[in-house]
């Protein structure tokens, strides 16, 4: 094929993995402005190679005219979570939205291959709209926590340099490795409303120190400079002290000389 064919044939699933991460991403966002915890932490995504693609055609023994029939993973998007029990939400999620379809699923977290990968697959169906119109295309989504990214991550790696012929000493390493990061996540689990708690914490005061700044921020429009100059002294005053009660304080008090100074400027 040539390679003007391929472009155009890769073309709408690189649209649909921009596509699906901007969602994604977007599931993350909405959860954090509510103030909810969100199961996804992380996405990325990527179109296979045609180095890929035809080292697959060769392993599956598929023609050029059944590649986007056949071959299913050519549009591929990791949803990465921090706990275990994030990945059946993340399913869930993804089961009940109307913009793509599952096709089938693969659940390698409590069936484990033999190599020690685990990770949760589904193939979904997704429509894209290209210059020529509508497409509707299937797309792999992988979702795994953090600790078997990492795994497989370095088994992808060696996958790779030993051309799926990896040394039986390496093997016996990766299903060792495989079985602590079961006892990892287990782990993680087990701290996992501390952990939360903690995470919960840290955002609340970041979008606290946003809000303060912003206000200050504005204040500068309104009011003598070098009152809001030693209002922001105070904040970092404040905010140095590393007291949840006393930051809240000064954004309350913060709130109130900003409003007095916005009925002045509509008076």
């Amino acid at each position: 094929m040539e390679i003007q064919l391929w472009r155009e044939l890769l073309d709408p699933y690189q649209l649909a993995v921009d596509e699906l991460i901007v969602k994604f991403n977007h599931i993350i966002t909405e959860h954090r402005n509510r103030g909810l915890y969100s199961p996804i932490e992380f996405v990325d995504g990527r179109v296979k190679s045609i180095a890929s693609i035809l080292d697959k055609m060769k392993r599956k023994d598929v023609s050029m005219n059944d590649i986007e029939e056949k071959i299913e993973d050519i549009a591929g998007i990791r949803i990465t979570c921090q706990f275990v029990e994030d990945i059946d939400r993340v399913v869930k999620i993804i089961k009940q939205r109307t913009d793509m379809k599952v096709k089938c699923e693969k659940d390698y977290v409590n069936h484990m291959k033999d190599s020690g990968y685990r990770s949760y697959h589904m193939i979904i169906s997704y429509i894209v709209n290209t210059v020529e119109g509508e497409k509707e295309l299937s797309a792999e989504i992988q979702i795994r926590t953090m600790a078997m990214n990492f795994w497989a991550t370095i088994e992808h790696s060696l996958q790779y340099k030993y051309k799926e012929n990896i040394p039986e000493y390496i093997q016996q390493k990766l299903i060792d490795a495989s079985q602590a990061i079961v006892e990892i996540d287990q782990e993680m689990s087990d701290v996992r409303d501390e952990i939360m708690d903690a995470q919960n914490s840290h955002r609340k005061k970041e979008n606290l120190v946003k809000d303060i700044l912003n206000n200050i921020q504005n204040l500068y429009k309104v009011a003598n400079k070098r009152e809001v100059t030693k209002i922001q002294d105070e904040f970092y005053k404040v905010y140095m002290m590393d007291d949840m009660m006393q930051l809240k304080h000064f954004a309350r008090q913060l709130d109130i000389i900003s409003e007095g100074y916005r009925s002045q400027s509509l008076t």
